[in-house]
């Protein structure tokens, strides 16, 4: 597919038309020495680093040999988004995650998706992330994925305009919210001049409309519910989102240690006795919940959690056995979801996705290798895949032996040209490839703040927008109202 540029017209930059909703933007960036931005930057980096807003690569040492603690890289250059792609992006969000929800809810319980065919009943049946403790058990207001980051990307259609693709749900744990939010705070007090010359829609407001959402999602019995967030603690990689959360939203943060259960209540331990809590936040996989249903070696969770949840007495935002949706096996039926559940065709589209546990399309990925992205389909963060341009012969045979033994620990997808944005760099201001993070809540109603995360692939020609391998963010506008390109 062929490259497009969110604020360029065409690539390379220099005399490319400015697209219409960033011409205010780009007549005031021209007029930016060099010198200011990089002071700017300079800032930047320094209140994030006083701040703590850092992000632990596991594994990963500095050149000294020790720590792994990362400032993620932040970039001047907002990504804008005009009011009229946003519309038809939430639109397409909502849809999106009201079929998922419905399709977690179903496989749980009366596995209509999977009796009808649409979905393979082993695919589920047998998934590791479907958690058999949870069949039949109800949650409030049926909703599971109360947190949804749903990964959107854009490339190129075959008319040369950006179409957007949705590239992953994360249904689990997402995170990257709290860097959407202390990225809008930045750019304000580095800019401020901007916000008054652009109608941005404001995002401040998250952490209101999570913890509405999470209330709204407590025991029917519960008036005033509490509302905790469980974190594995300080050396998780998203530690500082999880204290970030709490803090904004005005509720403990804790540790499994921190909890107790009684008589099937879950209890907080605070120097004033123990307290009921309601509903539970929690930052911590499945896995490790509760150590005498899943690992008994967890001490990140809390003995009798599960047995609290199934009684219905508490709540666990997002719901166990969400993950049963996230996966990237599963990832290319979601289509067929909001078909069968809601009987309208989806707004957003697939990547178009090889599923190798086919046959048919195992062979063709390995006989396309070079030219395709290839995932684990339990993979995140940027592991585990190979992108076939960027392989090394190397790399891509050794990828073709795992594929041949297990063909269903995989799936491929074209190499798609990522919509490239304006980055400030070393070199000056030169295009670098995007995604985009929304973050959509599903309580009473599903809602969601107007903007999200947009991750940049730093590298020159690097599709790898990931945190843990080296990316950045930047700050997401998205227009309150059409601009016509009027200079400020």
């Amino acid at each position: 597919m062929q490259a497009f540029d969110e604020m360029y017209a065409s690539l390379p930059y220099e005399g490319s038309e400015v697209r219409a909703h960033y011409r205010r933007y780009a007549h005031w960036l021209v007029r930016q020495p060099v010198e200011r931005m990089q002071a700017r930057r300079a800032e930047a980096e320094v209140i994030f680093r006083r701040v703590g807003i850092t992000f632990a690569v596991y594994g990963a040492k500095d050149e000294d040999g020790a720590g792994n603690e990362r400032l993620i890289p932040f970039d001047l250059i907002p990504r804008i988004i005009p009011a009229q792609e946003w519309a038809h992006l939430q639109r397409g969000l909502v849809q999106r995650v009201t079929a998922l929800n419905r399709f977690i809810h179903d496989v749980y319980h009366a596995q209509d998706i999977l009796r009808a065919g649409v979905v393979p009943a082993d695919l589920v049946l047998h998934n590791v992330q479907f958690r058999r403790e949870m069949i039949g058990v109800q949650v409030p207001r049926d909703v599971y994925a109360h947190i949804a980051g749903i990964d959107i990307v854009r490339a190129a259609n075959a008319q040369g305009e950006g179409e957007y693709y949705v590239l992953e749900d994360n249904l689990r744990v997402p995170s990257g919210v709290s860097y959407m939010l202390e990225n809008r705070k930045m750019m304000m007090r580095l800019f401020p001049g901007l916000f008054n010359a652009h109608a941005v829609a404001p995002v401040a407001h998250y952490p209101d409309l999570l913890l509405e959402t999470l209330r709204a999602c407590a025991p029917t019995t519960s008036a005033e519910p509490t509302v905790v967030v469980l974190t594995p603690g300080m050396h998780n990689s998203a530690y500082f989102e999880h204290a970030f959360l709490a803090q904004q939203m005005g509720v403990e943060l804790v540790e499994g240690q921190d909890l107790v259960v009684k008589d099937s209540f879950v209890y907080m331990r605070t120097t004033r006795g123990l307290q009921r809590v309601h509903v539970i936040y929690r930052r911590v996989d499945d896995d490790f919940l509760d150590p005498r249903v899943f690992r008994s070696d967890s001490i990140l969770g809390c003995a009798g959690l599960m047995e609290a949840y199934q009684a219905g007495h508490v709540s666990i935002c997002n719901a166990v056995g969400t993950g049963v949706a996230d996966d990237k096996s599963v990832y290319p039926y979601v289509p067929e979801m909001v078909r069968f559940y809601l009987g309208e065709e989806p707004i957003l589209n697939n990547v178009p996705t090889w599923i190798c546990r086919n046959p048919e399309d195992l062979r063709y990925v390995l006989a396309h290798l070079p030219e395709l992205v290839v995932k684990e389909v339990h993979g995140a963060g940027g592991y585990g895949m190979l992108i076939g341009p960027a392989a090394t012969k190397a790399e891509i045979e050794d990828f073709r032996r795992a594929l041949e033994a297990d063909p269903a620990r995989y799936i491929a997808q074209p190499t798609l040209s990522l919509s490239s944005c304006p980055t400030f760099v070393a070199s000056g201001i030169a295009p670098r490839h995007i995604d985009l993070r929304p973050f959509v809540l599903s309580g009473r109603e599903v809602q969601m703040v107007a903007g999200g995360l947009t991750r940049v692939a730093l590298k020159e020609g690097s599709l790898v927008v990931n945190s843990s391998q080296g990316g950045g963010t930047k700050d997401t506008w998205v227009l309150g109202e059409e601009e016509e390109g009027t200079p400020c």
